[in-house]
């Protein structure tokens, strides 16, 4: 049981990352990660069905998910529409283009079909205890890909996003085009979600044009569990550890909904009312928590 809570949030955590970055670091609600999410997946089953190997599989759901996010960044900076308004347009677009990706069907299963995941799990069969393989190997992506993401908010050009995030108007008075680091961090994003769209359809066993349906609100709700688990951080190390342990707490939350919901007469239909009030609940409990610093900062300055 732990061992599959543990690889769910690791893989979903990758799309976590990704929800991070336009949310909390570029302040963009972007609701493309819905359309996203399955496109990795189709690409990924397509790319194996087709006998490709299962990292170039990846690397095409990445490139796929880049494009996605950068269609999203165009329709915003050029024709001048709203970002949820483009991030739905996008999402929207993407459900028919998934169907197609599938060969016009709306879910295909591999359980049959070797995958980048039953490769791995060969070649560390002995090495591993077989229960453990699974969790190790995503250990290893998932903070690789959360180094990876904290070396390039470090060089400039992921600094200046994270300013521009912040100070949008900043940015543009030092000369720099907001638009081309909106584009850069909706592609970055996007491509992260694919990633994690493609592992979850390895994982489950087939991709789904449904997979990405609702997707954002545990994304947006994995990213405030890590938030509320410590203070307020500007490091960028500390701020993508809290997300994936965000995504891990989250499933846990799911899988106890999921097996023990029966007690109170829960059905699986009910799993998203209980993202939605997981929101307010942490939204509720983040305004406390600002209210009462605020409340002890202003005694200690009397």
């Amino acid at each position: 049981m732990i061992e599959s809570i543990l690889v769910e949030g690791l893989i979903y955590g990758i799309m976590v990352l990704g929800v991070f970055i336009t949310f909390r670091v570029l302040d963009f609600p972007d609701l493309t990660v819905d359309g996203s999410f399955p496109l990795g997946a189709a690409l990924m089953v397509q790319g194996l069905l087709l006998g490709m190997n299962g990292w170039l599989a990846l690397l095409i759901a990445f490139i796929g998910g880049m494009l996605a996010g950068i269609v999203t960044a165009l329709i915003h900076n050029h024709l001048k529409v709203p970002n949820l308004l483009a991030g739905i347009l996008t999402m929207t677009m993407l459900y028919s283009i998934n169907i197609r990706i599938l060969g016009n069907r709306a879910n295909v299963p591999i359980i049959d079909q070797k995958t980048l995941l039953t490769d791995i799990t060969s070649r560390l069969s002995g090495v591993v205890p077989d229960e453990y393989i699974l969790l190790v190997f995503f250990v290893a992506v998932a903070v690789g890909i959360k180094l990876l993401a904290d070396l390039f908010f470090h060089t400039d050009l992921g600094m200046t996003i994270g300013a521009m995030g912040n100070n949008e108007q900043m940015v543009i008075s030092q000369g720099i085009n907001p638009k081309a680091l909106k584009t850069i961090g909706l592609a970055l994003s996007n491509g992260l979600v694919a990633v994690s769209g493609a592992f979850a359809a390895q994982y489950l066993g087939f991709a789904d044009v449904g997979l990405g349906q609702g997707i954002i609100i545990s994304g947006l709700a994995s990213v405030m569990i890590g938030e509320f688990l410590v203070r307020k951080s500007n490091r960028i190390g500390v701020l993508t550890f809290c997300a994936l342990a965000g995504s891990i707490l989250f499933h846990a939350v799911m899988y106890v909904g999921r097996y023990y919901g029966y007690v109170i007469q829960m059905t699986p239909n009910d799993l998203n009312l209980i993202k939605g009030l997981l929101i307010i609940i942490l939204l509720v409990l983040t305004q406390s928590r600002k209210l009462n610093m605020a409340a002890i900062k202003a005694m200690v300055q009397k």
